[in-house]
């Protein structure tokens, strides 16, 4: 999977046993302008130094796979976790005009116009539900 936003957060490297070490990095994610997500990616062990070229604010789009366990606690009730892991990184290059580069880079587009479909009062509807 993959996913493109704005570097908002870069964690510090966390030793959590001797053997194992984590990061984390969080996106902000805009699909919807209006509603920003932020979103938070963990990479593990040797993997932990691919946010190592990264500053807040940079354009990134990170590659991941979506991770869940169960887990039991004492009193039998179990609870369920989600991961995203993170296994790249890629700086989202700039487009030529602004690079002055002929390679393009990721292109703008326009969305649709929005309609209004309250104000047709299901005239000439002929969907047969």
């Amino acid at each position: 999977m993959e996913i493109r936003g704005k570097v908002h957060e870069i964690g510090d490297v966390q030793q959590v046993t001797d053997t194992f070490k984590k990061r984390d990095l969080i996106i902000q994610y805009a699909e919807n302008p209006q509603f920003v997500e932020y979103i938070r990616f963990e990479a593990t062990q040797d993997r932990t130094t691919l946010f190592d070229n990264l500053s807040v604010g940079d354009e990134v789009e990170v590659s991941f796979n979506l991770r869940g366990r169960p887990w039991t606690n004492r009193d039998g009730v179990t609870s369920y976790f989600n991961s995203l892991v993170a296994w790249r990184v890629a700086k989202v290059s700039a487009t030529p005009a602004q690079a002055g580069q002929s390679t393009p880079g990721p292109q703008a587009f326009d969305a649709p116009p929005t309609v209004d479909i309250s104000a047709d009062d299901g005239k000439d509807d002929d969907l047969p539900f």
